[in-house]
């Protein structure tokens, strides 16, 4: 296997979750760094909880984070056959037997192994049955399931992972582990080998939760002939309670949807996933895609547990810190047509999408991304936070309204006043508007920043943002005039 092969292999029983995404990030690195193949295997199985809905989830995330596949989709429901072949050739080749103890007889077993305080494990008596009595017992109608036979000898059963090294584990621990139910139906352990020897998979990269697999898997591999895969073990994210993170027990904050409907920009969630447990050896944080790629390596991927330190109680940053900060390094620094095509698509699913920003307007639709994203966090800030630059229903923050209006009543003359100047001046621009200001607060004997303030929080809701002056050019004559004559109608009779 000279080619590198690697394999994302979801279950599709939910969502594709920040977990799995980053299995599927540094899956796709290594291909990429290699020169290789992703091949996506879709491990549907359970037949009871895998769902066409997941299935779609799991294609429509990986497409939206860019993380294309070279392979598949295959199921690993379409494989059953192969899955039954092999175990059938293992038990023709004396690796593996039938079984025909009950559950009752196993738990018995179990419970007397526990009180006299030994290992429990299985105990080998259907081990070496003669043909005569297993086919009595099959006339019989006892249900089997078939075990893997674990050779009987000294020494040990180990590989070289390229993260934690060398690992080995005895003959002795190892009991003989089934690999094929008693309604005929092959376990994950045996279907995860032979999809991977048929998939010709040269790399296993995968978190450190499978570990308990991995030795059973490489008996499997040589009972069947082929080469044993090269294993990368990656630690776990777990959350600030030393939790693994899990659909089952942190819901949709682990969802990679939920980061995409969030305003997030894919690439630099994969830019956070990626520094869950790897560094490049230096003190980057941020790379593109190229760079990622360059610097990826198996042996930089660390043996500790990362910590996802997601906050669900503070809806503006409501994931973890870092998360929000590289997110917003992207939204300040990509090319600002980039930035417009992913407003683009959330502004047509608020509803403030007008197609004459792709046409006459481009142009200041463009320039006024371009000035007020330096204190946004996420792609939906622009349509939350900057909804005044393109909406006349935005929302109006009660602590600039409390603190820069409604404490100078006389701004209800003093605003309009204003109003009726802009819409005389020759020129409306940055320097006839702070000129216009300035004037009318020296005639009032006012502190400039009184009308400033007031007009901001008026004509945006907001605190804080660009230069005032920048603010009124990008909005506007017309609607910075309609806004300042109309305070009362607007905001309820200020």
């Amino acid at each position: 296997m000279s080619e590198v092969r690697v394999r994302f292999p979801p279950s599709p029983t939910g969502y594709l979750h920040i977990g799995g995404a980053r299995t599927a990030l540094l899956n796709w690195l290594y291909a990429k760094k290699t020169g290789g193949k992703l091949i996506l295997r879709i491990e549907d199985t359970d037949e009871e909880r895998s769902t066409s809905a997941s299935i779609d989830g799991i294609l429509d995330g990986l497409s939206w984070l860019g993380l294309d596949w070279d392979e598949g989709p295959y199921f690993q429901s379409s494989f059953a056959d192969d899955h039954c072949r092999a175990a059938q050739k293992l038990i023709e080749t004396g690796h593996a037997y039938k079984c025909f103890c009950s559950k009752e007889e196993l738990e018995a077993k179990r419970d007397a192994a526990m009180a006299a305080k030994q290992d429990v494990k299985y105990d080998g008596t259907c081990r070496n049955l003669s043909g005569e009595e297993i086919a009595a017992r099959e006339k019989a109608g006892i249900p089997a399931v078939i075990r893997f036979k674990v050779e009987k000898k000294d020494g040990v059963v180990g590989y070289d992972d390229r993260v934690l090294g060398r690992i080995e584990r005895r003959y002795d621990d190892i009991e003989d582990f089934v690999i094929v139910r008693s309604n005929g139906k092959p376990l994950y352990l045996l279907c995860n080998v032979v999809d991977d020897i048929r998939d010709r998979i040269s790399h296993v990269i995968r978190g450190q939760d499978h570990m308990t697999n991995t030795t059973r898997q490489v008996l499997l591999y040589e009972a069947l002939g082929a080469p044993v895969p090269v294993f990368a073990h990656m630690p776990l994210t777990l959350d600030l309670q030393k939790r693994k993170i899990s659909k089952r027990s942190h819901g949709e904050i682990v969802a990679v949807q939920f980061y995409r409907e969030r305003g997030f920009i894919p690439w630099a969630l994969c830019n956070f996933l990626v520094l869950l447990g790897w560094n490049p050896g230096d003190d980057r944080e941020i790379f593109s895609r190229e760079e990622l790629i360059e610097a990826f390596s198996l042996e930089r991927i660390g043996k500790t547990n990362s910590i996802f330190n997601y906050r669900k109680d503070d809806p503006k940053f409501f994931t973890d810190p870092k998360a929000i900060a590289i997110n917003a390094h992207y939204l300040r620094t990509l090319p600002i047509v980039e930035i417009g095509a992913l407003v683009k698509k959330h502004f047509q699913t608020q509803g403030l999408w007008h197609d004459d920003y792709d046409g006459p307007r481009r142009e200041w639709f463009l320039a006024t991304l371009e000035l007020i994203r330096d204190r946004f966090h996420t792609i939906n800030d622009f349509a939350e936070a900057g909804r005044a630059y393109f909406a006349d229903d935005y929302a109006l923050d009660p602590q600039p309204l409390a603190k820069n209006v409604l404490k100078h009543p006389e701004l209800r003359e003093w605003l309009p006043g204003l109003a009726e100047r802009f819409a005389a001046l020759k020129l409306f621009d940055k320097e006839h508007t702070e000129t216009a200001t300035r004037g009318m607060a020296e005639e009032l004997a006012i502190k400039p920043g009184i009308l400033i303030n007031a007009m901001r929080t008026v004509l945006t809701g907001q605190l804080a943002g660009p230069g005032l002056f920048d603010v009124l050019v990008a909005l506007g004559r017309e609607k910075v005039v309609a806004r300042l004559r109309d305070i009362d109608r607007l905001f309820g009779g200020i």
